[in-house]
C-alpha cells in the first residue's frame, strides 16, 4: 500500500488579515451595522487579538482571562464591558438613522 504524504497546513486566523486600523474599524463597523450580537462580539474579539489581547486587557482594566471569556464563542459581555473594550481599542460608538425604504405612494380611488 503506497504511503501518502501529509501536506502541512497552517491554522487560519482571521485576525491575521485585520492588519491595519482601517481594516479593523471597517470590520467592527460592519458588525455593528449588522445588529447581530454574536457578530459584534466576534469582531471585537478578532480586533483585540489582532492588536494584542494583553495590551487590550491592560487598557480596558480587565484581566486577559476575563477578556477571552467575554469575547469567546459562548461569551455574553455586559454592555459596560463592551464599552471598556471599545475605548481600549481607541474607538467610540455613534448612532445614525437606519436607511429606510422609500414610502410607497398610494393612489386614492374615487
Amino acid at each position: 500500500m503506497p504511503k501518502t504524504a501529509m501536506s502541512k497546513t497552517t491554522r487560519f486566523d482571521a485576525a491575521d488579515y485585520l492588519d491595519s486600523e482601517a481594516r479593523q474599524v471597517a470590520y467592527i463597523t460592519r458588525a455593528l451595522e449588522s445588529g447581530e450580537p454574536d457578530f459584534i462580539r466576534d469582531a471585537l474579539g478578532l480586533v483585540a487579538r489582532a492588536r494584542g489581547m494583553g495590551a487590550i486587557a491592560k487598557k480596558s482594566g480587565l484581566n486577559r482571562e476575563s477578556l477571552y471569556k467575554a469575547l469567546g464563542d459562548s461569551g455574553n459581555p455586559e454592555f459596560a464591558t463592551v464599552m471598556r473594550i471599545v475605548r481600549a481599542l481607541g474607538l467610540t460608538l455613534s448612532a445614525r438613522p437606519t436607511a429606510r425604504a422609500p414610502a410607497s405612494k398610494l393612489r386614492r380611488v374615487a
